[in-house]
């Protein structure tokens, strides 16, 4: 990543991170993937119970690896070999002490804003597990929610449809939001967190990188 572009990100991750705050959010600023990984382990004690909804940016930072192999009660879902399996570890999420995941945008006032086909994860985020910490490139920093909303429905949707090549979906086909009713839609439930209820269940870990999508 050019330098302009990191140090530009800094500032405005000041201004995400002020935006969190006043919405009972913490917020946290990582340059890099490995600070980022120490971080989120320093927020999560050992011992406790640990589970992640659908993302790709607490792989790429190492931290799911990282609890695996570490001191913590896992419930993994990706080691399940049927349908069953994973929808009784999802639900066992709901109980946990820590819930891992990104968001599909974050607005430069502190808004999370996702969507998510199974819900699995959306509602966690919503409700259940004590704690969410959230692991998010600067490269999902939208101007607003408005934004957020284009960003996830042509950019983030589009793009995981081609990871999950078997969600037969236009924008599978053409790389953009058709606002399709397809029986394998990604966009089945929209959340637009804005304010947390509970004070500092929400932490954010911005990084000045580009992770997920």
């Amino acid at each position: 990543m050019d330098e302009f572009v990191r140090e530009r990100n800094r500032k405005l991750a000041k201004k995400v991170i002020a935006g969190l705050k006043s919405r009972q959010m913490e917020g946290y600023f990582a340059e890099t993937k490995e600070e980022a990984l120490k971080k989120a382990l320093e927020l999560i004690p050992e011992g406790s119970t640990v589970t992640w909804g659908g993302t790709q940016s607490i792989s790429e930072i190492g931290l799911k690896e990282a609890v695996i192999k570490g001191n913590y009660t896992v419930y993994n879902r990706d080691a399940e070999p049927t349908p069953e399996g994973k929808r009784a570890v999802m639900l066992k999420s709901y109980t946990c002490d820590y819930y891992l995941a990104s968001t599909n945008a974050i607005t430069e006032d502190g808004v999370l804003v996702n969507v998510d086909r199974n819900s699995n994860r959306v509602s966690s985020l919503a409700y259940g597990p004590a704690h969410v910490i959230m692991i998010v490139g600067m490269n999902k920093v939208t101007k607003d929610v408005d934004h957020a909303l284009y960003r996830v429905r042509n950019v983030a949707a589009p793009t995981n449809a081609q990871r999950f090549t078997s969600a037969r979906t236009p924008c599978l086909a053409n790389g953009s939001c058709l606002n399709c009713k397809s029986p394998d839609s990604l966009c089945c439930n929209f959340l637009i967190t804005r304010f947390s209820n509970v004070p500092g269940r929400m932490k954010i870990i911005l990084v000045n990188e580009e992770l997920g999508y």
